[in-house]
């Protein structure tokens, strides 16, 4: 083989070696979950009403993480769940939520976040009945929380109860059938855009210290955000 054959060979080589590092970063280093739009087609700050909806399950069997707890988020246009933590609203706008709680239950470390703040009407309704708090020590009936620390909202998710429900738990994510509560309340999001933090309060990474590893501090499983979009 000539020089310049040898020449070309290693700069084409070299090039498909930089491209597969570049593929690599982007689409494993630098991709997160994506993010859900419940903003598209509403005009911000016009009193409008969105609907979101999620559900938090026991395991996660869609990532190579089987055995972490998550959310997943159901896209308004195609019904699907989406595996991510991350969502768009509109601003100035009335948001309805809906959680879907597949997960067992876990006694709260603090009963303070058993409170229910921040939402319309300072409730939430479990299985339709309107609640002000949530004593997982009285009973076990709190599985997560969905608190948004930017707007003052703390939502304890309201578990199944009883023993043979936590037995009987959904065992493949996104999950369509099992023991579950279903969460409703609403809260009004701010007039400007921004990015709110938010995260389940319950140390459910089990295997990390203090609970708060893990699952906990990953986006598209425990820990999310909400864009406010103008």
């Amino acid at each position: 083989m000539s020089l310049p054959a040898r020449v070309a060979t290693l700069v084409v080589a070299f090039l498909a070696v930089v491209a597969g590092a570049i593929f690599v970063v982007i689409h494993f280093l630098l991709a997160g979950p994506p993010t859900v739009d419940y903003s598209a087609g509403v005009t911000p700050n016009q009193g409008h009403v969105v609907n979101v909806v999620l559900q938090e399950d026991p395991q996660n069997t869609v990532s190579n993480h089987p055995d972490w707890v998550s959310y997943f988020i159901q896209d308004p246009r195609t019904k699907e769940w989406v595996h991510t933590t991350l969502f768009k609203v509109p601003a100035g706008s009335i948001v309805h939520v809906t959680i879907l709680g597949y997960d067992g239950c876990t006694p709260l470390r603090n009963p303070y976040w058993g409170r229910i703040t921040g939402t319309i009407g300072g409730v939430e309704y479990v299985n339709g009945k309107a609640v002000s708090v949530l004593d997982s020590y009285s009973q076990c009936s709190v599985g997560h929380t969905f608190r948004i620390p930017g707007i003052g909202l703390n939502v304890p998710v309201a578990s199944p109860t009883s023993l043979a429900a936590n037995s009987n738990l959904c065992g493949t994510s996104p999950c369509t059938s099992g023991p579950h509560t279903v969460v409703t309340f609403s809260f009004h999001t701010p007039t400007t855009p921004g990015s709110y933090f938010w995260q389940c309060m319950i140390p459910c990474g089990l295997g990390y210290l203090d609970g708060f590893g893990g699952p906990m501090q990953t986006l598209g499983f425990m820990t999310g955000e909400m864009e406010v979009v103008g």
